[in-house]
């Protein structure tokens, strides 16, 4: 991918998505499988905002059986099981274990009849999957026993056993995006990141295109499209009011969602789910509580996730001292042996999502239902802009697939889907990813570590060669940025072929430098380093990335900036 803001002046498209996040990638890679000509642009970085802050998991649906909304369960369902096959490098299970305590709505039977009804309404979960490493097992019940072998500090008391179902898990968010930003650019759409749109062109009652700005260079640029398919997330509505002066009639409530990440690790691969203190008042049957998450990622454990409702603006997002402590003490609360403390928390995500109706100062929470697609034909009289504000990762695919088929419906063409749930994006072509692990770690002579060449899998599938070749050249490449996984070549690469303009684009989005907390002063310096070598910084340029770096990772006890990605 090269930044090339001439072309996007140069060319009159069918289709300009307005935000690079996981909703816009996913848009601009249905549309030109479509065969129309596709324009992305991007206010920052690609997966820069709320998709780079998620939880990381890829849900099935099974908390909609709670609200008996069986519509959302198999949707949810079917889109895990897409990201399984198109990304099976990038997606993975996750097995999950519910403790249960006594008897009733806290019970084992209550439990298993739900997951066991579960397991019953996606019995399609594992087509099309061939790797049997990426296929969701049924639900399988443990005796106190074996969850106390898995979780041996857990609270025993009226301890009964439990269940373990699996969910998905995304290795790394920002990756993902950025694989289908990678097929979509592969296959010719025009992407630009850190271009804003600031406003609309119209003809009439008709939309013809954005006017944007290079953020980076202050340069204007007009770009012509027949349709605006607006997928900028948080900013959306800001977007449609403040900049194209088309606000929507009703303002939507957005949640601050959070979760940090600790510098722990669970022995095991399993998540477990505890009861923490509030309930979710839309749910026909429940247990007592909402649960509370302790997730394995990679070497460090994801803890959330955690709502309140959010009015200002999304830029303005930030996660308080006084909120750090109240999670920390709901989480010790309802898993005391933890003990967790302020120093244990090496990073923090938040990100906004659309929100249920709530009364002002509600307690227990009601969680958005579905993302809000607009037609503004049908809702404001003014043609050629469709938005899509998207609330969950998972269905992203399938909502993007939706908001395109009304823009190709505005085009006048008859364009049908494409089967992008079984089209691998960009190097997820992989039958068997162990296999493929084993096979890329032998072949290579650069003498790279296997925990080294598992990480490289993960990140970059089939696309590892292109890493390696860099490393083969010039064999200091193939070594380690300090004690991490991440291999100099990686920042060359993101830099030659991935659109990375800044030291934060690299260590947060395109490698796993910073991805799980502060990797220490060195390691950041001579990243650094490289980057400066190819992107011309001078020493006050590098000193200006590094900041701007070491400022997502503030002293505990400060305000925590949003966007702060792990």
């Amino acid at each position: 991918m090269k930044r090339n803001l001439s072309e996007l002046e140069d060319t009159e498209f069918d289709i300009v998505v307005i935000g690079g996040g996981i909703f816009g990638a996913c848009a601009a890679w249905d549309a030109t499988l479509r065969g129309l000509r596709v324009a992305l642009i991007e206010r920052g970085d690609f997966c820069g905002g709320t998709s780079a802050n998620s939880f990381k998991m890829v849900h099935g649906g099974v908390r909609y059986l709670q609200h008996a909304d069986l519509y959302r369960l198999r949707y949810s369902c079917r889109e895990r099981s897409a990201l399984l096959r198109i990304a099976p490098h990038l997606v993975q299970p996750l097995p999950i274990v519910i403790p249960t305590y006594g008897h009733g709505t806290s019970g084992k039977a209550f439990l298993g009849i739900g997951l066991y009804l579960y397991d019953l309404l996606t019995l399609g979960r594992n087509r099309g999957i061939s790797d049997d490493e990426r296929k969701i097992p049924p639900t399988k019940f443990l005796s106190r026993k074996q969850v106390l072998e898995l979780f041996p500090d857990l609270k025993q008391e009226g301890l009964t056993g439990g269940a373990m179902f699996s969910d998905g898990q995304m290795y790394n968010p920002t990756r993902l995006v950025l694989a289908f930003i990678q097929s979509a650019a592969a296959a010719g759409a025009r992407v630009a990141n850190y271009v804003e749109a600031t406003g609309l062109t119209r003809s009439g009652e008709r939309v013809t295109g954005v006017q944007a700005r290079d953020t980076l260079s202050g340069d204007e640029l007009s770009i012509r499209a027949k349709v605006v398919v607006n997928t900028a997330g948080p900013w959306a509505e800001r977007f449609l009011g403040d900049a194209a002066g088309i606000p929507l009639e009703s303002k939507g409530t957005y949640s601050r969602d959070a979760c940090f990440v600790i510098n722990r690790r669970f022995p095991g691969k399993e998540a477990v789910a505890v009861l923490g203190r509030t309930r979710d008042p839309d749910a026909v049957l429940s247990r007592p509580a909402r649960h509370l998450f302790l997730v394995p990622w990679r070497d460090y454990t994801l803890v959330g996730v955690w709502h309140v409702v959010y009015e200002r603006h999304p830029d303005e997002v930030t996660v308080t001292a006084e909120d750090l402590e109240s999670f920390i003490d709901e989480i010790n609360w309802a898993y005391p042996s933890l003990n967790l403390g302020l120093q244990d928390v090496r990073m923090w995500n938040a990100g906004l999502v659309p929100f249920g109706v709530n009364e002002p100062g509600a307690t227990n929470l009601s969680y958005g239902k579905r993302s809000n697609l607009i037609d503004h034909r049908k809702s404001q009289g003014v043609d050629g802009l469709v938005t899509l504000i998207g609330i969950r990762y998972t269905t992203a695919r399938a909502d993007s697939a939706r908001a395109i088929d009304i823009a190709v419906d505005k085009l006048g063409a008859r364009l049908p889907r494409p089967d992008s749930a079984n089209i691998p994006i960009t190097g997820g072509d992989i039958p068997d990813f162990e296999k493929f692990v084993r096979e890329i770690t032998g072949k290579q002579q650069l003498g790279i570590g296997a925990e080294v060449m598992r990480a490289l899998a993960h990140n970059y599938g089939t696309c590892v060669d292109q890493v390696l070749s860099l490393a083969e050249k010039t064999p200091e490449l193939a070594r380690t940025l300090g004690d991490s996984t991440v291999i100099k070549a990686e920042v060359l690469n993101a830099i030659e072929q991935e659109m990375a303009v800044t030291l934060s684009d690299i260590v947060f989005r395109r490698t796993d430098l910073a991805t799980g907390g502060n990797p220490g002063d060195h390691v950041l310096r001579e990243c650094a380093d490289l980057a400066a070598r190819e992107l011309g910084w001078t020493e006050e340029q590098k000193e200006a990335q590094l900041q701007e770096v070491y400022r997502r990772f503030p002293s505990l006890g400060e305000t925590i900036d949003e966007g702060t990605p792990a």
